[in-house]
Protein backbone atom coordinates (compact mmCIF):
# COMPACT_ATOMS: atom_id res chain seq x y z
CA UNK A 1 0.00 0.00 0.00
CA UNK A 2 3.07 2.38 0.91
CA UNK A 3 4.42 1.73 -2.91
CA UNK A 4 1.01 2.34 -4.05
CA UNK A 5 0.31 5.69 -2.60
CA UNK A 6 4.53 7.08 -3.68
CA UNK A 7 3.48 5.39 -6.79
CA UNK A 8 -0.07 8.14 -6.83
CA UNK A 9 2.43 10.72 -5.31
CA UNK A 10 4.50 10.55 -8.60
CA UNK A 11 1.49 10.34 -10.94
CA UNK A 12 0.17 13.45 -9.38
CA UNK A 13 3.54 15.59 -9.47
CA UNK A 14 3.63 14.58 -13.38
CA UNK A 15 0.46 16.30 -13.59
CA UNK A 16 -1.43 13.35 -15.21
CA UNK A 17 -5.15 11.90 -13.79
CA UNK A 18 -4.60 8.89 -11.36
CA UNK A 19 -7.42 6.73 -11.46
CA UNK A 20 -7.97 3.20 -9.27
CA UNK A 21 -9.81 0.62 -10.26
CA UNK A 22 -12.17 -2.26 -8.71
CA UNK A 23 -9.41 -4.95 -8.93
CA UNK A 24 -6.48 -2.08 -7.72
CA UNK A 25 -5.19 -1.32 -10.91
CA UNK A 26 -3.36 2.27 -10.26
CA UNK A 27 -3.93 4.25 -13.65
CA UNK A 28 -2.07 7.35 -14.75
CA UNK A 29 -4.30 9.10 -17.51
CA UNK A 30 -3.03 11.90 -20.07
CA UNK A 31 -5.90 13.00 -22.44
CA UNK A 32 -8.51 11.41 -20.79
CA UNK A 33 -11.55 11.87 -22.42
CA UNK A 34 -13.09 8.07 -22.09
CA UNK A 35 -12.09 7.56 -25.79
CA UNK A 36 -10.21 4.36 -27.02
CA UNK A 37 -6.88 4.30 -25.33
CA UNK A 38 -3.22 3.29 -25.92
CA UNK A 39 -2.16 1.42 -22.62
CA UNK A 40 1.40 1.02 -21.17
CA UNK A 41 2.66 -0.55 -18.22
CA UNK A 42 3.27 -3.41 -16.35
CA UNK A 43 3.55 -4.51 -12.30
CA UNK A 44 4.94 -2.96 -9.05
CA UNK A 45 4.45 -6.40 -6.93
CA UNK A 46 7.21 -9.03 -6.90
CA UNK A 47 8.45 -12.62 -5.31
CA UNK A 48 10.09 -13.19 -1.70
CA UNK A 49 13.36 -11.55 -1.73
CA UNK A 50 12.94 -10.26 -5.27
CA UNK A 51 14.88 -7.52 -7.04
CA UNK A 52 13.87 -3.69 -7.99
CA UNK A 53 13.12 -4.07 -11.51
CA UNK A 54 10.55 -7.38 -12.33
CA UNK A 55 7.40 -5.08 -13.46
CA UNK A 56 8.23 -2.19 -11.58
CA UNK A 57 10.65 -0.46 -14.09
CA UNK A 58 7.79 -1.17 -16.88
CA UNK A 59 5.54 0.83 -14.74
CA UNK A 60 8.31 4.03 -14.08
CA UNK A 61 9.18 3.66 -17.51
CA UNK A 62 5.32 3.94 -18.65
CA UNK A 63 5.08 7.02 -15.94
CA UNK A 64 8.02 8.85 -17.62
CA UNK A 65 6.63 8.29 -21.23
CA UNK A 66 3.29 10.03 -20.17
CA UNK A 67 5.42 12.77 -17.71
CA UNK A 68 7.23 13.42 -20.94
CA UNK A 69 4.38 13.65 -23.77
CA UNK A 70 2.45 15.94 -21.05
CA UNK A 71 5.64 18.41 -20.74
CA UNK A 72 6.27 18.49 -24.42
CA UNK A 73 2.35 19.15 -24.87
CA UNK A 74 1.92 17.36 -28.28
CA UNK A 75 -1.35 17.12 -29.61
CA UNK A 76 -2.61 13.74 -29.22
CA UNK A 77 -4.87 12.21 -30.91
CA UNK A 78 -5.75 9.51 -28.56
CA UNK A 79 -5.59 9.15 -24.60
CA UNK A 80 -2.47 7.70 -23.21
CA UNK A 81 -2.73 5.41 -20.20
CA UNK A 82 0.29 3.74 -18.12
CA UNK A 83 -1.31 1.38 -15.77
CA UNK A 84 0.47 -0.52 -12.63
CA UNK A 85 -1.84 -3.98 -12.44
CA UNK A 86 -2.14 -5.70 -9.01
CA UNK A 87 -1.22 -9.22 -7.75
CA UNK A 88 1.06 -10.45 -11.39
CA UNK A 89 3.30 -12.51 -9.40
CA UNK A 90 0.80 -14.57 -7.79
CA UNK A 91 0.14 -14.32 -3.94
CA UNK A 92 -3.45 -15.46 -5.10
CA UNK A 93 -3.11 -17.11 -8.19
CA UNK A 94 -1.26 -14.39 -10.56
CA UNK A 95 -2.02 -12.13 -12.79
CA UNK A 96 -5.02 -11.51 -11.06
CA UNK A 97 -5.22 -7.12 -12.29
CA UNK A 98 -4.99 -8.06 -16.07
CA UNK A 99 -7.64 -10.78 -16.10
CA UNK A 100 -9.41 -8.42 -14.38
CA UNK A 101 -9.45 -5.30 -17.18
CA UNK A 102 -9.23 -8.30 -19.63
CA UNK A 103 -12.64 -9.95 -18.25
CA UNK A 104 -11.03 -13.11 -17.33
CA UNK A 105 -12.39 -13.49 -14.13
CA UNK A 106 -15.72 -14.62 -12.77
CA UNK A 107 -17.48 -14.25 -8.98
CA UNK A 108 -16.48 -17.75 -8.76
CA UNK A 109 -12.65 -17.25 -9.38
CA UNK A 110 -12.72 -14.70 -6.82
CA UNK A 111 -14.21 -16.62 -3.94
CA UNK A 112 -12.35 -19.78 -4.50
CA UNK A 113 -8.92 -17.32 -4.42
CA UNK A 114 -6.50 -17.81 -1.48
CA UNK A 115 -2.75 -17.73 -1.28
CA UNK A 116 -0.30 -20.79 0.31
CA UNK A 117 -1.50 -19.64 4.06
CA UNK A 118 -5.41 -19.65 3.21
CA UNK A 119 -6.20 -16.53 3.40
CA UNK A 120 -8.80 -15.60 1.11
CA UNK A 121 -8.52 -12.69 -1.52
CA UNK A 122 -11.78 -11.53 -0.02
CA UNK A 123 -10.69 -11.51 3.43
CA UNK A 124 -7.17 -10.24 2.28
CA UNK A 125 -8.44 -7.12 0.09
CA UNK A 126 -11.32 -5.65 2.67
CA UNK A 127 -8.18 -5.60 5.24
CA UNK A 128 -7.16 -3.36 3.07
CA UNK A 129 -10.74 -1.53 2.99
CA UNK A 130 -11.21 -2.99 -0.81
CA UNK A 131 -14.04 -4.94 -1.72
CA UNK A 132 -12.31 -8.47 -4.53
CA UNK A 133 -16.11 -8.23 -6.12
CA UNK A 134 -15.56 -5.04 -7.54
CA UNK A 135 -12.48 -6.03 -9.41
CA UNK A 136 -15.41 -7.37 -11.72
CA UNK A 137 -16.05 -3.78 -12.44
CA UNK A 138 -12.39 -2.86 -13.90
CA UNK A 139 -13.53 -4.39 -16.65
CA UNK A 140 -13.26 -3.07 -20.08
CA UNK A 141 -14.19 -3.28 -23.82
CA UNK A 142 -12.47 -4.52 -26.89
CA UNK A 143 -13.39 -1.49 -27.89
CA UNK A 144 -11.82 0.88 -25.27
CA UNK A 145 -8.36 -0.45 -26.03
CA UNK A 146 -6.29 0.54 -29.31
CA UNK A 147 -3.37 -1.46 -28.06
CA UNK A 148 -1.22 -2.60 -24.71
CA UNK A 149 2.68 -2.06 -24.60
CA UNK A 150 4.96 -3.34 -21.69
CA UNK A 151 8.51 -3.22 -21.78
CA UNK A 152 10.14 -5.81 -19.32
CA UNK A 153 13.50 -7.15 -17.95
CA UNK A 154 13.94 -10.05 -19.77
CA UNK A 155 14.68 -11.93 -17.12
CA UNK A 156 16.99 -14.39 -19.00
CA UNK A 157 20.93 -14.34 -20.04
CA UNK A 158 19.91 -14.24 -23.81
CA UNK A 159 20.61 -10.02 -25.17
CA UNK A 160 23.45 -9.86 -22.42
CA UNK A 161 25.06 -13.01 -24.36
CA UNK A 162 24.08 -11.57 -27.67
CA UNK A 163 25.06 -7.62 -26.93
CA UNK A 164 21.85 -6.88 -27.83
CA UNK A 165 20.11 -3.54 -26.03
CA UNK A 166 16.64 -3.82 -26.92
CA UNK A 167 14.52 -7.04 -27.17
CA UNK A 168 11.99 -7.13 -29.74
CA UNK A 169 9.59 -9.44 -28.19
CA UNK A 170 7.80 -12.02 -30.83
CA UNK A 171 5.20 -13.43 -28.89
CA UNK A 172 4.87 -15.55 -25.18
CA UNK A 173 5.57 -18.65 -24.12
CA UNK A 174 2.58 -20.99 -23.13
CA UNK A 175 3.13 -23.49 -20.43
CA UNK A 176 1.39 -25.99 -18.36
CA UNK A 177 1.89 -26.74 -14.25
CA UNK A 178 1.01 -30.16 -13.05
CA UNK A 179 1.53 -31.24 -9.41
CA UNK A 180 2.45 -35.09 -10.00
CA UNK A 181 2.09 -38.13 -7.15
CA UNK A 182 3.57 -40.55 -7.13
CA UNK A 183 2.09 -43.30 -4.84
CA UNK A 184 4.10 -46.56 -3.09
CA UNK A 185 4.60 -48.22 -0.14
CA UNK A 186 6.50 -47.03 2.87
CA UNK A 187 8.74 -49.01 4.59
CA UNK A 188 11.46 -49.15 7.08
CA UNK A 189 14.69 -48.91 4.91
CA UNK A 190 16.89 -51.34 7.16
CA UNK A 191 14.54 -54.43 6.45
CA UNK A 192 13.13 -53.85 3.27
CA UNK A 193 15.08 -55.63 0.03
CA UNK A 194 16.13 -52.85 -2.19
CA UNK A 195 14.01 -55.83 -5.27
CA UNK A 196 10.80 -55.81 -2.99
CA UNK A 197 10.54 -51.98 -2.56
CA UNK A 198 7.83 -49.85 -3.83
CA UNK A 199 10.17 -46.41 -3.28
CA UNK A 200 7.71 -43.40 -4.98
CA UNK A 201 10.84 -41.59 -5.31
CA UNK A 202 12.46 -43.84 -7.45
CA UNK A 203 9.29 -42.95 -10.12
CA UNK A 204 9.98 -39.17 -9.55
CA UNK A 205 13.97 -39.46 -10.06
CA UNK A 206 13.95 -41.51 -13.09
CA UNK A 207 10.59 -38.72 -14.17
CA UNK A 208 13.36 -35.48 -13.95
CA UNK A 209 16.33 -37.99 -15.42
CA UNK A 210 14.14 -38.83 -18.60
CA UNK A 211 13.00 -34.90 -19.03
CA UNK A 212 16.30 -33.98 -21.37
CA UNK A 213 15.06 -36.61 -23.42
CA UNK A 214 11.56 -36.51 -23.65
CA UNK A 215 12.02 -32.39 -24.68
CA UNK A 216 14.77 -34.06 -27.63
CA UNK A 217 11.77 -36.27 -29.01
CA UNK A 218 8.81 -34.44 -28.23
CA UNK A 219 9.70 -30.42 -27.44
CA UNK A 220 11.35 -27.81 -29.47
CA UNK A 221 14.49 -25.94 -28.82
CA UNK A 222 12.26 -23.42 -27.30
CA UNK A 223 10.80 -26.14 -24.68
CA UNK A 224 11.56 -25.97 -21.36
CA UNK A 225 10.90 -28.20 -18.36
CA UNK A 226 11.18 -28.08 -14.58
CA UNK A 227 11.02 -29.88 -11.47
CA UNK A 228 11.25 -27.16 -8.88
CA UNK A 229 10.01 -28.55 -5.58
CA UNK A 230 10.01 -32.25 -4.45
CA UNK A 231 7.88 -33.24 -1.17
CA UNK A 232 8.56 -36.97 0.46
CA UNK A 233 6.37 -38.42 2.63
CA UNK A 234 6.55 -39.80 5.31
CA UNK A 235 9.85 -38.05 5.35
CA UNK A 236 11.98 -39.80 7.55
CA UNK A 237 15.52 -40.59 7.07
CA UNK A 238 15.15 -44.62 7.79
CA UNK A 239 11.22 -45.35 6.09
CA UNK A 240 11.36 -45.92 2.23
CA UNK A 241 9.02 -42.70 0.76
CA UNK A 242 5.95 -44.10 0.36
CA UNK A 243 4.53 -40.84 -1.60
CA UNK A 244 6.46 -38.56 -3.43
CA UNK A 245 5.01 -35.06 -4.68
CA UNK A 246 6.81 -32.74 -7.21
CA UNK A 247 6.36 -29.97 -9.37
CA UNK A 248 6.52 -29.93 -13.22
CA UNK A 249 6.24 -26.20 -15.03
CA UNK A 250 6.80 -27.03 -18.65
CA UNK A 251 6.97 -24.13 -21.60
CA UNK A 252 6.98 -23.73 -25.20
CA UNK A 253 5.40 -20.75 -27.65
CA UNK A 254 3.55 -23.18 -29.89
CA UNK A 255 0.61 -24.75 -28.53
CA UNK A 256 0.77 -28.23 -30.19
CA UNK A 257 4.37 -28.20 -29.25
CA UNK A 258 2.82 -27.94 -25.54
CA UNK A 259 0.00 -30.43 -26.51
CA UNK A 260 2.56 -33.25 -27.85
CA UNK A 261 4.72 -32.34 -24.60
CA UNK A 262 1.74 -33.04 -22.28
CA UNK A 263 1.35 -36.26 -23.28
CA UNK A 264 4.61 -37.54 -23.53
CA UNK A 265 4.75 -36.45 -19.67
CA UNK A 266 1.81 -38.34 -19.19
CA UNK A 267 2.99 -41.66 -20.91
CA UNK A 268 6.33 -41.34 -19.30
CA UNK A 269 4.89 -41.25 -15.90
CA UNK A 270 2.78 -44.09 -16.55
CA UNK A 271 5.45 -46.24 -18.05
CA UNK A 272 7.54 -45.98 -14.64
CA UNK A 273 4.89 -45.92 -12.19
CA UNK A 274 4.04 -49.80 -14.10
CA UNK A 275 8.17 -50.51 -14.05
CA UNK A 276 8.13 -50.19 -10.00
CA UNK A 277 4.97 -51.32 -8.78
CA UNK A 278 3.57 -47.97 -8.47
CA UNK A 279 0.32 -45.49 -8.81
CA UNK A 280 0.65 -42.09 -9.82
CA UNK A 281 -2.00 -39.06 -10.43
CA UNK A 282 -1.07 -35.70 -11.40
CA UNK A 283 -3.62 -32.57 -11.04
CA UNK A 284 -3.03 -29.25 -13.65
CA UNK A 285 -2.68 -26.50 -11.48
CA UNK A 286 -2.56 -23.84 -14.46
CA UNK A 287 -2.45 -23.91 -18.25
CA UNK A 288 -1.57 -20.73 -20.12
CA UNK A 289 -1.74 -20.37 -23.50
CA UNK A 290 1.66 -19.11 -25.97
CA UNK A 291 0.41 -15.11 -27.63
CA UNK A 292 1.97 -13.61 -30.58
CA UNK A 293 2.82 -10.04 -29.90
CA UNK A 294 0.98 -7.94 -32.73
CA UNK A 295 2.98 -7.68 -36.01
CA UNK A 296 2.65 -4.41 -36.54
CA UNK A 297 3.80 -3.60 -32.87
CA UNK A 298 6.61 -5.61 -33.50
CA UNK A 299 8.00 -3.78 -36.57
CA UNK A 300 7.21 -0.14 -34.52
CA UNK A 301 9.58 -1.51 -31.89
CA UNK A 302 12.28 -2.55 -34.47
CA UNK A 303 12.29 0.34 -36.48
CA UNK A 304 12.16 3.22 -33.24
CA UNK A 305 15.28 0.83 -31.86
CA UNK A 306 16.91 0.99 -35.16
CA UNK A 307 16.65 4.82 -35.45
CA UNK A 308 17.62 5.09 -31.88
CA UNK A 309 20.95 3.36 -32.31
CA UNK A 310 20.70 0.64 -30.51
CA UNK A 311 21.07 -3.06 -31.19
CA UNK A 312 18.37 -5.59 -31.06
CA UNK A 313 17.39 -8.78 -31.48
CA UNK A 314 13.46 -10.77 -32.05
CA UNK A 315 12.81 -13.42 -28.92
CA UNK A 316 10.01 -15.05 -27.38
CA UNK A 317 9.21 -14.44 -24.08
CA UNK A 318 9.92 -17.47 -21.67
CA UNK A 319 8.38 -16.01 -18.84
CA UNK A 320 4.27 -15.15 -18.63
CA UNK A 321 3.24 -11.42 -18.77
CA UNK A 322 0.30 -9.22 -18.14
CA UNK A 323 0.69 -8.84 -21.72
CA UNK A 324 -0.19 -12.55 -21.99
CA UNK A 325 -3.79 -11.70 -20.29
CA UNK A 326 -4.08 -8.60 -22.34
CA UNK A 327 -3.98 -9.88 -25.78
CA UNK A 328 -7.09 -11.22 -25.65
CA UNK A 329 -8.83 -7.88 -25.27
CA UNK A 330 -6.49 -5.71 -27.53
CA UNK A 331 -3.05 -5.73 -29.69
CA UNK A 332 -0.05 -6.51 -27.62
CA UNK A 333 3.47 -5.44 -27.78
CA UNK A 334 6.83 -6.22 -25.45
CA UNK A 335 10.03 -4.47 -25.05
CA UNK A 336 12.78 -6.19 -23.17
CA UNK A 337 15.82 -4.71 -21.74
CA UNK A 338 18.77 -6.66 -21.15
CA UNK A 339 19.24 -8.50 -17.31
CA UNK A 340 23.17 -8.49 -15.51
CA UNK A 341 23.96 -12.45 -16.09
CA UNK A 342 20.39 -13.33 -16.63
CA UNK A 343 19.50 -12.73 -13.02
CA UNK A 344 15.97 -12.21 -11.94
CA UNK A 345 13.34 -13.04 -8.93
CA UNK A 346 16.88 -12.35 -6.46
CA UNK A 347 18.14 -9.34 -5.02
CA UNK A 348 20.60 -9.75 -7.63
CA UNK A 349 18.27 -8.53 -10.64
CA UNK A 350 19.94 -5.41 -12.07
CA UNK A 351 20.29 -3.68 -15.64
CA UNK A 352 22.19 -1.29 -16.50
CA UNK A 353 21.19 2.73 -16.35
CA UNK A 354 22.10 2.97 -20.24
CA UNK A 355 20.14 -0.06 -21.30
CA UNK A 356 17.32 1.37 -19.15
CA UNK A 357 17.57 4.63 -20.68
CA UNK A 358 17.36 2.84 -23.79
CA UNK A 359 14.33 1.08 -23.73
CA UNK A 360 12.51 3.87 -22.40
CA UNK A 361 14.18 5.89 -25.31
CA UNK A 362 12.11 3.19 -27.87
CA UNK A 363 8.82 3.05 -25.36
CA UNK A 364 8.65 6.96 -25.97
CA UNK A 365 9.01 7.02 -29.34
CA UNK A 366 6.58 4.33 -30.41
CA UNK A 367 4.13 5.78 -28.03
CA UNK A 368 4.49 9.09 -29.15
CA UNK A 369 4.15 7.49 -33.15
CA UNK A 370 0.54 6.12 -32.26
CA UNK A 371 -0.92 8.83 -30.30
CA UNK A 372 0.86 12.09 -32.85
Amino acid sequence: MEARAWLRGRIEDAGLTAHQDGAANLHARLGWDGSPSYMIGSHIDTVPSGGPLDGALGVLVGLECLRRLHELDLPLRHPLECVAFSDEEGRFGGLLGSQAIAGQLSPADLHKARDLEGVSLIDAMASRGLDAMAALDARRSAESLLAYLELHIEQGPVLEARAATIGVVEGITGLFKWEIRMIGTPNHAGTTPMDLRHDAFTGVVEFAAAIPRLLDENGSARSRATIGRVELQPGSANTVPGRAICSLDVRDPNPEVLANLAEAMRRSLSALARRHGLMFEFEILSEVEPVACDAGLIERIDRAAEALGHERMRLPSGAVHDAQVMAKLTRVGMIFVPSLQGMSHSAAEWTAWEDIEAGANVALRVLGELVG
